[in-house]
């Protein structure tokens, strides 16, 4: 019988090569992959009762022991607390107590105006908006409706720096937070078509004392950073928010700490 010589199957140099190359690729996935936090869905809801709000609320809750984990929990917590507490005599610490502040707040309403009655709501939603080795940003979108002509839209960032485990102000963002605001306003013109010349309010802005300056909402995302004016902040309720993006090819040499794949 003829006997066969089994040859290795990687038997050519380029076929060795795009072996070389494939595990490499996998390497960098993996390491990719392992600077990613793990998040599950954290939801919180009222109960159906007839004298209960409605509340909904789902964020992303971080999983492990290390710092940065425990820091994004802690600012999401306190986020929601601002939001839903209406009863100046608790002293609201938790969760529990935010939904408890919500509900002692409708009905206190309720059992001033019980002719009028008007039904509370609040829809939360927290979703990843950024995140790379460096950086996380997390959006809260909020809906609150507690009586009026209608109920009140906004939406918050928190940004995060994962290596030292803290939540970052806007001023920690920026090498020079007044270089950043000059570049902004330029950018803020031309996307307004708002004339250099004139004021920053010509068009129908309100900004106070007619002089431009940063949101209290900055924060990263894929395409740039935004900076985000919620209704009221400097225009009407009617026109919205306002919004303006940034792409990271521009903001690099301003900011503090660059973003990094």
């Amino acid at each position: 019988m003829e006997a066969y010589n089994h040859a290795p199957f990687f038997t050519t140099p380029q076929m060795k090569s795009i072996l070389q190359y494939f595990l490499v690729f996998l390497l960098l996935v993996g390491c990719q992959n392992e600077s990613k936090l793990t998040f599950e869905p954290h939801t919180f809801k009222s109960k159906t009762c007839t004298e209960c709000p409605e509340v909904s609320i789902t964020i992303p809750k971080a999983l492990g022991q290390v710092k940065i984990s425990k820091t994004i929990n802690t600012a999401l917590e306190e986020e929601l607390i601002s939001l839903l507490s209406f009863d100046d005599e608790l002293e609201v610490i938790s969760m529990e107590d935010a939904l408890k502040s919500f509900k002692n707040g409708y009905l206190e309403l309720q059992e001033q105006y019980d002719d009028e009655p008007t039904n509370w709501e609040a829809k939360i939603k927290g979703s990843i908006s950024y995140e790379d080795a460096n950086f996380i940003t997390i959006i809260l979108d909020s809906y609150l409706f507690t009586g009026g002509a209608h109920g009140y839209t906004s939406k918050r960032f928190l940004n995060f720096d994962k290596k030292k485990g803290i939540e970052l102000e806007n001023d920690e963002l920026f090498k020079n937070t007044e270089d950043f605001r000059e570049f902004a306003e330029e950018m803020f013109r031309r996307k307004e078509k708002i004339p250099e010349d004139k004021s920053i309010n010509h068009t129908g802005f309100m900004f106070e004392q007619d002089s431009f300056y940063l949101p209290e909402n900055i924060g990263f995302t894929e395409k740039g950073i935004k900076l985000l004016y919620n209704p009221y902040e400097v225009a009407s309720y009617a026109d919205g928010a306002i919004e303006l993006v940034l792409p990271h090819s521009e903001i690099k040499k301003y900011l503090a700490k660059k973003p990094k794949s």
